[in-house]
C-alpha cells in the first residue's frame, strides 16, 4: 500500500504546535485554497470517534468525503481515518514530537490505496503522490506563518466581533484568529444565524443591531458590504454599494459609542479606491482623496466611523488592495481563463495593481489589534504594487501558460462600462507605509511568491516565506 511521509521542524514547543491544531479553525486553514472544499459537517474537535464530511466540487459535481478522528494521544500523535470518498483505503497520522530547546517536528504519514486496485495505482499514483507534495507543502507554510504571527503578537486572548464574516477575508481572519486561541463572534444578517452560539444578527437596512452582546468585546472588524465587482454599474447597484457601506457603517459607530463597555478598536474597512485613478503617483497613507464613484464611496464610508471616534474608540480605516486568494477576489475570477492559456494583460497594462495576499491581510488585522498607537488609514497592501501587464505575467508564468489575449480598454468599457473603467482600466500605486514603520513584517512582499503560495506552485528551489 503506497505511503506518503512529510516531515517539517519548527521552532515551537510541541504543545504550542499540538495545541494549534486543536482550536476551531485549523481544517480550514490547512485546507488548499485552489480547491474547492467546503464543510458540509463537522461534530467536535480532535476527540476519538468525531468525523468530518467534506464536499470536493469539480465542476457542477460534488463528491462526499467523511472521515473519523480514530486516535488521540495529546502532544503526540492524532489519527483521522476514510469511512466513505474517493478512496479505497486512507489514514493519516499527524505525530507530534519534541526535539528540545522549544522545538518540535511534525510528520504527517498518510496511507493510501486508489479505488480500482493496481490498475488505479498504475493510473493515478503518480497523480496522487504530486498533489500530496503540493497540499503538504502548501499546510507547512501556512503553519509556519501562522505560529510566527501569533508569536510575534502575544497578550491575553481578544474577544474580536466580525461583520462579513463569511466573505474571502472576513471568513480568512475567523479561522486565523480562532487557530490563536482568540474568541470570535460573528455579526451576520442571516436571521437564522442569530440564534446560533457565537453569532449576532444585525440589519443594518432596517438599522437593527442589538449592542447587549457587544458589550465587553474587545474590538469590532467590520468588513461587509455590497460586492463592487460582477456586473455593470446601474443606479441601484451603485446605491447599493453606497448605502450597504456607509449604513452598516454608521449602525455600528452609534452602537459602539453607546455602550457601557465600548471597543478599545474599531477596524472598518476602507479600500485604495480613495485615491481615485493616480497613473504612477506613489501612494501612502498621507496621500488625498481622489475622483470618481469610489473615492467618493471611500469617503463617505471612513466619515461613517466618527460616532464611535468622537468618543475615543481607536478607529482603523483599512484601506485594501486586491486580496489575491484563488477562493475568491480578482484571482479566483480570472484563473480559469489563465488556466486555458485565455489570459492577457486589460487595456494599456500600464495602470498598477496594489494587491496583497491573504494571510498578509488578515496577518495585518491582527497587527493592527495589537498596536494601539495606530489609528486612522492604514493601507493594506504588499510593499510592491505592480502594473497590471506585470501582473499578468507573473501569475502566467506561476500557471505556465501563455499570456497573449489582451482585452483592449474599448471592449472593457463596452461591456462593463463605469465598473470596468474604474475597477479593471484605472489604479493606484499604493504603499503601505503606517503597516512598515510600525513594525509589520510581510510574509509575501513579492508577487510571485505570493501566486506560488496561494496556487501550490512553490518548488524546492522557490523561496520561502
Amino acid at each position: 500500500m503506497p505511503t506518503f511521509t512529510h516531515r517539517i521542524e519548527l521552532d515551537h514547543p510541541v504543545e504550542r504546535v499540538f495545541d494549534w491544531h486543536t482550536r476551531p479553525g485549523a481544517f480550514q486553514r490547512l485546507s488548499p485554497p485552489w480547491q474547492n472544499v467546503r464543510i458540509r459537517a463537522m461534530d467536535g474537535g480532535l476527540e476519538v470517534g468525531s468525523r468530518v464530511v467534506l464536499g470536493l466540487r469539480k465542476g457542477p459535481a460534488e463528491l462526499r468525503w467523511e472521515v473519523e478522528h480514530t486516535e488521540l494521544e495529546p502532544n503526540r500523535l492524532f489519527v483521522d481515518e476514510q469511512r466513505s470518498g474517493p478512496f479505497a483505503h486512507w489514514r493519516h497520522e499527524h505525530r507530534f514530537s519534541d526535539l528540545g530547546g522549544g522545538r518540535s517536528a511534525l510528520e504527517d504519514v498518510v496511507e493510501w490505496a486508489p479505488p480500482l486496485g493496481s490498475l488505479g495505482q498504475t493510473f493515478s499514483g503518480p497523480f496522487i503522490h504530486s498533489t500530496l507534495e503540493r497540499l503538504f507543502g502548501f499546510r507547512s507554510r501556512r503553519l509556519v506563518n501562522d505560529l510566527h504571527l501569533h508569536q510575534r503578537y502575544p497578550g491575553q486572548p481578544l474577544h474580536v466581533a466580525i461583520t462579513g464574516s463569511t466573505g474571502l477575508i472576513g471568513g480568512g481572519l475567523v479561522h486565523f484568529l480562532r487557530t490563536g486561541g482568540h474568541r470570535v463572534t460573528r455579526i451576520s444578517r442571516n436571521p437564522a444565524k442569530g440564534d446560533q452560539e457565537g453569532w449576532l444578527h444585525w440589519d443594518p437596512q432596517e438599522g437593527r443591531l442589538d449592542g447587549d452582546d457587544l458589550e465587553g468585546v474587545d474590538a469590532v472588524v467590520h468588513l461587509a458590504g455590497e460586492s463592487i465587482s460582477g456586473v455593470r454599474w446601474t443606479r441601484s447597484k451603485k446605491e447599493a454599494i453606497h448605502q450597504s457601506r456607509v449604513q452598516g457603517t454608521e449602525l455600528l459607530s452609534r452602537t459602539l459609542a453607546e455602550l457601557k463597555a465600548p471597543p478599545t478598536t474599531f477596524i472598518s474597512a476602507s479600500a485604495v479606491g480613495y485615491y481615485g485613478d493616480r497613473g504612477e503617483e506613489i501612494l501612502t497613507e498621507d496621500a488625498g482623496p481622489g475622483r470618481g464613484f469610489l473615492a467618493q464611496v471611500c469617503r463617505d464610508w471612513e466619515k461613517a466611523t466618527h460616532t464611535a471616534r468622537g468618543v475615543g474608540i481607536r478607529t482603523v480605516h483599512l484601506r485594501t488592495g486586491v486580496v489575491l486568494s484563488p477562493s475568491g477576489g480578482v484571482l479566483g475570477t480570472v484563473l480559469l481563463p489563465f488556466q486555458l492559456g485565455a489570459g492577457g494583460r486589460l487595456g494599456s497594462g500600464r495602470q498598477y495593481m496594489s494587491w496583497i495576499d491573504l494571510d498578509d491581510h488578515v496577518g495585518l488585522i491582527l497587527h493592527i489589534l495589537r498596536t494601539p498607537d495606530l489609528r486612522g488609514p492604514v493601507n493594506s497592501t504588499a510593499p510592491n504594487p505592480v502594473p497590471n501587464a506585470s501582473f499578468t505575467a507573473a501569475l502566467g508564468r506561476t500557471l505556465g501558460r501563455p499570456t497573449i489575449l489582451p482585452a483592449p480598454a474599448l471592449a472593457i468599457r463596452t461591456l462593463l462600462g463605469e465598473m470596468g473603467e474604474e475597477l479593471l482600466l484605472q489604479g493606484q500605486r499604493v504603499i503601505p507605509q503606517r503597516a512598515l514603520t510600525t513594525g509589520y513584517h510581510f510574509l509575501f512582499p513579492d508577487l510571485e511568491d505570493s501566486l506560488a503560495h496561494q496556487l501550490g506552485r512553490v518548488t524546492e528551489d522557490s523561496p520561502q516565506s
